[in-house]
């Protein structure tokens, strides 16, 4: 089975961040969030997988190339013009359409097993499988409506089908499985979506759409506070197990765990790093100054006596002897 990766979009919710890095490729401890994608797949056997990029769409090529140092094979399907998430699939129908495919968003932190979402799909002879959560997320993401028996009913606000009063609410993490008859319904070279324009008229006429209950860790990294709580997640062992560290510093800086600090980071005397901190390499945080529950991409500058605190701090950026950032997204001065 081959995959895809959907890579293009803009990330404006992560503004300004999103002006200088795509959001595939935000640190998660210092890695890219799409290379967890990329060993995700790898994990389940699949190696041929196509990334579809527009903004910022290099910044993905030059880290990761033809992606053989992670054990796979990587395509990449440039968007002149956004397609969308439908768009962007009909785009590479060419690298797909010779079987049944895999499809993810790059934006996501999940833990499941993807080979038992594709045996499902085959047993279940399903035309899409969507890979689908319950649980809290209900308010910040539009639910989809499912039978006892697994079948899609109804996507809640794209479409006036009847719906079993047995359904239950569940939200779509972003993982689907397709056949390729799907891109007979998908316009060419147009922007289109997915959950909006074409998977609602599929269950309204009655095809097989099925629905994977997936109960493990899922996270849509899509602004602040959800990219800060996976953090905060991880650290507190809901997710990536293993990913977090706690390193060793001199005695007159007080880190107080869980902290994740990257290579070459300078931290003062009576500097505070932590709780649920993340250093990119290449930090420097002077005298007196706090930085917790925040991400720090690498080569931050916190000054004398600065607090960050519920922030996230973009590569190169900069907090001034004695500022207060607090519950920010904040990025380098532009050049």
């Amino acid at each position: 089975m081959k995959a895809m990766v959907l890579a293009a979009g803009f990330g404006t919710r992560l503004s300004p961040l999103t002006r200088f890095l795509p959001k595939p490729m935000f640190p998660v401890m210092n890695r890219p969030v799409l290379e967890y994608t990329l060993t995700l797949l790898r994990s389940c056997g699949i190696r041929e997988i196509v990334v579809n990029l527009h903004h910022l769409s290099e910044k993905v090529v030059d880290h990761f190339g033809d992606g053989k140092a992670l054990g796979v094979d990587l395509h990449y399907s440039r968007e002149e013009s956004i397609l969308g998430t439908a768009g962007g699939i009909k785009a590479a129908q060419k690298f797909l359409e010779d079987g049944p495919f895999l499809v993810v968003n790059s934006d996501i932190f999940v833990d499941i097993d993807l080979r038992r979402a594709i045996e499902y799909h085959r047993e279940k002879k399903s035309c899409l499988t969507l890979v689908l959560k319950p649980g809290d997320s209900l308010e910040l993401f539009d639910p989809i409506e499912v039978a006892p028996d697994g079948r899609v009913v109804h996507f809640v606000g794209a479409s006036s089908r009847n719906v079993p009063e047995i359904a239950s609410r569940v939200t779509f993490t972003g993982i689907q499985i397709m056949e390729p008859e799907i891109f007979s319904r998908i316009p060419v070279g147009r922007f289109c979506g997915t959950t909006d324009a074409v998977f609602p008229g599929m269950v309204e006429e009655g095809l097989p759409v099925y629905g994977y209950i997936h109960e493990g860790y899922w996270n849509d990294m899509g602004n602040r506070a959800s990219y800060l709580q996976l953090h905060k997640d991880i650290f507190d062992g809901k997710a990536g197990a293993g990913l977090a560290r706690n390193p060793d510093f001199p005695k007159e800086t007080l880190i107080v765990p869980p902290v994740f600090i990257g290579k070459e980071c300078h931290i003062a005397a009576n500097a505070q790093i932590g709780p649920y901190a993340t250093l990119g390499d290449g930090c420097r945080i002077k005298y007196g100054a706090v930085v917790e529950r925040s991400v720090c991409w690498d080569n931050v500058q916190v000054g004398v006596d600065a607090t960050v605190r519920h922030s996230v701090l973009g590569s190169g950026a900069s907090a001034a002897d004695r500022q207060e950032i607090a519950g920010q997204l904040l990025a380098p001065p532009e050049k």
